[in-house]
């Protein structure tokens, strides 16, 4: 048996996760930082990124309490706590002024006001536990941390600026049988090794950005490619649609499309990895929320093939 070391994430950087269930390991849904295979971008030298007329250091851009605005014409006036870290991380840092985040973090753009409270008040009380593992030793919590000490006021703000943004097409979705290798960076980010190579997908979803330096640079326009196992698209399609009579139809909480209802999330367009991660917690009861209780019965039947099916074909919609 293997130790979990699985707590639900939701707003949060992605941690390392074992299951007790026997067979299965999804360290590969939540990494931890390997040693760099080369050399660190200069922090002092100008970087821009193609439509924007700002330039922002290396140093600037991985600053997580002034992140980099490249775009600010696309979005209403940022709240002082998207755009400014004080006693924690600005949220721009991780969620980026799209809203849309980076595989590392999660998708806000567009989700329910009332929704993301909820969530923001389990991190709060600990019903929700977001945390970080560093050098093979568990840390404070990010989002807890950030929860318990956000004014309520400063928070409703951000949540209501997040959840006015329009989401986008973030990630494209493709099967593959082998992948480009791979590392991920301190910031928990996977990118392609600089010497090159491939090595077989095998049963994982393996995240990389479509332009790496863009995407270190924060760009808010340069997406992702999920590679999925083949065969995972058709076999999402049917358990999502409740055809496997392993889980309900998505779509009875999720809304048509999988676009949200309500006060329940969107999945579409929704990053795979996450998704996995969230089936996977709900699973175990790793998440003791209200929501996490309404799940239980939905996922129990799961098995790991499953989660990777359901994640990967609900990320291939589009969510706007």
């Amino acid at each position: 048996m293997k130790t979990l070391l699985s707590l639900t994430l939701l707003i949060a950087s992605p941690i390392f996760a074992q299951s007790p269930q026997a067979g299965k390991d999804l360290t590969w849904a939540y990494p931890v930082p390997d040693p760099s295979p080369g050399a660190a971008a200069a922090g002092t030298t100008p970087r821009q990124i193609p439509g924007s007329s700002r330039s922002y250091t290396q140093a600037q851009i991985d600053d997580q309490y002034n992140p980099p605005d490249w775009f600010p014409d696309e979005h209403a006036p940022l709240p002082n706590v998207v755009q400014k870290g004080i006693q924690a991380q600005a949220c721009g840092s991780c969620h980026l002024m799209s809203g849309m985040g980076h595989p590392e973090s999660a998708t806000l753009a567009g989700l329910p006001v009332a929704y993301l409270l909820r969530q923001m008040d389990d991190f709060k009380h600990g019903l929700r536990k977001d945390p970080e593992i560093h050098e093979k030793s568990l840390r404070a919590a990010r989002m807890n941390i950030i929860a318990a000490g956000l004014p309520d006021e400063e928070m409703r703000q951000a949540i209501e600026w997040f959840a006015s943004l329009k989401p986008s097409v973030w990630y494209k979705v493709e099967e593959a049988q082998t992948v480009p290798k791979s590392w991920v960076n301190n910031g928990r980010m996977r990118l392609p090794l600089p010497s090159g190579g491939t090595e077989p997908l095998g049963n994982r979803i393996i995240t990389l950005p479509q332009d790496p330096a863009r995407v270190e640079a924060r760009d808010p326009h340069s997406g992702f490619i999920a590679y999925v196992p083949p065969g995972s698209l058709k076999r999402g399609e049917d358990l999502v649609n409740g055809n496997t009579g392993k889980t309900v139809q998505c779509a009875i909480c999720h809304g048509e499309g999988l676009k949200g209802l309500g006060d329940i999330p969107r999945l579409a367009g929704v990053h795979p990895i996450y998704i996995v991660r969230q089936l996977f917690d709900f699973q175990v009861g790793a998440n003791t929320s209200s929501a996490a209780a309404q799940m239980k019965k939905v996922v129990e039947k799961l098995n790991e093939d499953d989660m990777i099916a359901i994640a990967a074909y609900a990320a291939s919609l589009n969510p706007e």
